[in-house]
């Protein structure tokens, strides 16, 4: 079962990385999003630098676990830990960066097909660090059946292919984050899907679907620009809309990570536990600026660690997905029950969330991912902050 591979992934994690340890251990960590909340494209909010200097000590350490927890998902742990050290002068170190794609690397059972990737950045070569040993891009797949892309005029073949390396069948579609050439995206995504993973043959209109893993289910997310911008839950919206207008069905996902699944809550509390020398977390405080990506997302795992403490040990293992389409799963039976006992969800004003001019409850629920239930309660922050600044404040007056 890939759950208990995850345990595996995550302890191999443990094992492997150069964990930056906090100055004292705490029973409470902070999961902090980036994007609206630390920076803003690539200008740093101005509490995000305040915020993060009160959460060292004089030596440079940090007080309590501290990881970033974001739905990025163009670059490296490495790259963005070196990215946001320089941005917001602390160092940060690549294990306490969470991208959408990272539980991908527990997902073995996948590690070995034929998987085509969909994004921007190096995502083959971050495919591969994952595990994954047979990686084809767009573009390859593209060089390798020309036909196939025909929007853009100008990059439609002049002569006969003559490329005579052959990619297997895809088996699996890895979705990382929206792409650059979305007409491109979108129709090569739509011809392996409907052709079992054979581009170059006539679509199948049978029911069969092929496994799709999804990362970063945002719609919007804020960057310079006044108001928010598209983001891969809008490309996901597209694909999902294109599927179901040619075959009448809904598109399935084998897996949706990033934020608001609990798959990456769950992930992110182990890292939490290694900042804080292994030793528990018992609550979780997890900022964010997008009510539909991280307060759904907090409240979501607040609701599993209360539902699993008050289950009998057996069913406190399951782990739902968060999504309406998605059976639960078991962890393995030496996993121990989470130690955490709560998270806290705080929403901050410098970002996706803006009170003054905040969307009716029902509209934004029309920004979350279709797979995830429309429940008033999941979209409550526990405290609503101003910045950054005010959340660490709150939680260092209440832990140290």
């Amino acid at each position: 079962m890939w759950c208990a591979r995850l345990q595996y992934a995550l302890r191999t994690v443990a094992r492997c990385t150069n964990t930056r340890q906090v100055s004292q251990r705490c029973e409470a960590g902070i999961l902090l999003d980036v994007d609206g909340v630390l920076v803003r494209g690539g200008s740093v909010i101005p509490a995000a630098r305040r915020a993060l200097r009160k959460l060292l000590d004089h030596r440079g350490d940090f007080l309590l676990p501290v990881v970033f927890l974001t739905n990025a998902a163009s670059c490296r742990p490495e790259q963005k830990a070196q990215q946001l050290s320089s941005l917001l002068d602390v160092q940060i170190s690549p294990d306490q960066v969470i991208l959408s794609y990272s539980p991908l690397q527990a997902l073995t059972s996948f590690h070995d097909k034929c998987v085509l990737v969909s994004g921007q950045g190096p995502i083959t070569d971050i495919a591969h660090t994952l595990g994954f040993k047979k990686v084809v891009s767009m573009e390859q797949l593209r060089e390798q059946h020309p036909l196939l892309d025909m929007v853009d005029h100008s990059r439609k073949p002049k002569a006969a292919s003559n490329i005579s390396h052959t990619f297997p069948p895809i088996e699996a579609v890895l979705l990382f984050g929206e792409p650059v050439r979305w007409e491109t995206n979108l129709q090569l995504l739509v011809d392996v899907l409907l052709t079992n993973g054979r581009p170059s043959a006539a679509y199948d209109w049978s029911p069969a679907q092929l496994p799709v893993l999804a990362c970063n289910m945002d719609l919007l997310w804020l960057a310079e620009a006044p108001s928010p911008r598209f983001g891969h839950g809008m490309f996901l919206l597209c694909l999902e809309s294109a599927y179901k207008k040619l075959t009448g069905r809904e598109l399935s996902y084998w897996a949706l990570l990033g934020k608001p699944s609990l798959l990456t809550y769950r992930f992110a509390e182990h890292a939490l536990t290694r900042h804080n020398d292994h030793r528990k977390v018992q609550t979780i405080y997890a900022v964010g600026d997008n009510p539909m990506t991280d307060v759904y997302g907090a409240n979501l795992y607040n609701r599993y660690l209360a539902q699993q403490h008050r289950a009998p040990p057996a069913q406190a293992r399951l782990l739902a997905q968060g999504t309406d389409n998605q059976p639960a799963v078991a962890w393995p039976s030496d996993e121990p029950a989470s130690a955490t006992v709560c998270c806290q969800s705080i929403l901050v004003c410098t970002g996706v969330y803006k009170p003054a001019s905040a969307p009716a409850q029902e509209n934004v629920f029309l920004h979350g991912h279709r797979d995830m239930s429309a429940e008033a309660s999941l979209l409550e922050p526990a405290f609503v902050l101003e910045n950054v600044e005010a959340a660490v404040d709150l939680v260092l007056r209440r832990h140290l």
